[in-house]
This record gives structure tokens, sequence and C-alpha cells, in this order.
């Protein structure tokens, strides 16, 4: 097992660094040899972090996919967390790949074992999101343990790879909630979905990946009219109410048709 006291200073958050060291200690004793890597990615990784509304995000890699006595074990790690640090219950977000979901570009077919939003999922599949992970992992990714997660890619992921996985992450995944009362009643996801939003925009035009704010920075000076709304959605914090039903969805049709004028003929 791994000495864990480099963990120990992988944030400037002490506590954050305890829940860290206390989920890597569990999953190295779970796994033992079939541990390739454990990395912090997501807002702690590229300093976009917010303590009171930002997750804890990490990925777990194996040589080889986890039995389901070892699923059982890891759900009740991830539950233990939770009651120990129960300021970020709900806010874990933790998924467990095998090496040879690495090998290609597209969301692998195969699920793998995840923890989020206080819920476990033995089998959890992939989407878009898949690109966006890895190419954030592979730039911006901590190694808590194992070696930098960019040399067990692959492939190379280009810029067009993450404008086409924006593009079929709005259509697939964010355009049915336009329809979806119950998530738009929720005001974190109002908050969620417009930042989110800001960033799928963003790297359509550019091509490029940035944070939440430079997103929403870019798209406040490029798109004045729905700075009010952004600006809302990042001052949200836990506990809040958030009631911009109407505008998330307008914001929603805006962007799909910002990305549509891409693609009408030119004269």
């Amino acid at each position: 097992m791994e000495n864990l006291e480099h963990i120990k200073k992988a944030t400037p958050h002490k506590v954050i660094n305890n829940v860290l060291c206390f989920l890597t200690e569990g999953i190295q004793n779970i796994f033992a040899d079939d541990l390739v890597g454990i990395y912090l990615t997501g807002s702690l990784s590229y300093g976009d972090f917010n303590k009171e509304r930002s997750d804890i995000d990490l990925a777990v890699v194996l040589k080889n996919p986890a039995p389901g006595e070892k699923i059982q074990k890891v759900k009740q790690l991830h539950i233990d967390a939770e009651k120990k640090f129960p300021r970020w219950a709900k806010r874990i977000e933790c998924s467990y790949i095998s090496l040879f979901m690495l090998e290609n570009i597209l969301p692998p077919k195969e699920g793998r074992p995840y923890f989020g939003a206080g819920k476990f999922c033995p089998m959890a599949k992939y989407g878009n999101e898949w690109i966006i992970d890895q190419y954030v992992l592979v730039h911006d990714g901590i190694a808590l343990i194992g070696p930098e997660f960019k040399t067990l890619i692959k492939k190379r992921i280009e810029s067009k790879d993450l404008i086409e996985a924006r593009i079929r992450d709005l259509f697939e995944e964010w355009e049915p909630k336009i329809k979806d009362t119950a998530y738009l009643n929720d005001p974190h996801q109002q908050s969620y979905l417009v930042l989110h939003l800001c960033r799928i925009l963003y790297t359509i035009l550019t091509g490029k990946l940035a944070s939440k704010p430079k997103s929403a920075a870019w798209i406040k000076n490029e798109f004045g009219e729905w700075k009010n709304l952004i600006e809302e959605a990042e001052a949200w914090r836990y506990g809040q109410e958030m009631k911009r039903q109407k505008e998330v969805v307008e914001f929603i049709r805006f962007v799909i048709g910002k990305v549509g004028e891409l693609n009408k003929p030119k004269k």
C-alpha cells in the first residue's frame, strides 16, 4: 500500500484532503494489486472549485472489471465516507474504469461502478461526457495513486472530438430537459444546467475547454442578454432557491439555435 502523506496536501482544503485519504485507503484495501491509479479530476483539479457548490470528482482505474463482491465493498466504502464527512454527502462522484475501456475515444459499451449524488450504480453506462472526462483527466487530472493518466490513454483526443461530444451531449442529454419539469424545478439543477450550457456553447464555438467561470464570462461578454440569468446561476448555493425555470428553458433553446446556425449552408 502506498504512503498517503502526499494526499494530505493534494488540495488547499484540509477536510477534502481527509476525504481523499479515507477513500484512497479504502480503495487500496479493496483492490490491492488490481488498482492502477486513483485520479482527482473536475473543479478541484483545474482551479474552478467552490466549496459552497462544487463536488469532489474522482476516477479510479483498475486492471480488470471489479467482481461483484468488490463492487459491494466499494458501495459500502462510499456510504461510510458520506457518514464520516456529512458535509460532502451527495457531493462525491467516483467512477471505476477498467483499463480496456481507455482503448477507444468513443464511450465504451460496458458499464462501470459509479457513485454520485449519494447513490451507487454497479453498472452505470457512460454517455457523451466520456470524451470530455478523459480530456480533463489527461490535461488536468491529479494522480493520487499511480502513473499520470495520460500514459494510460491509447488515442489522443482532438478538438473536433470535443466539439462533436458537446453537440451530442446537448441534443441527447440536455434538450430533453425542456420537458422535464421535475428536473427544472430543482434549484441546484437550474444552476448547474445554465453553467454547463455555457461550457457546452464555449467549446462548440471555440473548440476549447474552459472552466465554468471562464466559459460563463465569455458567454456573458458575447451574449449579454443572458448575463442576469448566468450571474444568478453563479451566485446560487446549496439551500437557496432559484426560480428561473422559464428562462432556463429559453437558454437551452438559445444554445440549440446557436449550434444550429453553425450548420446552416453558406451562401
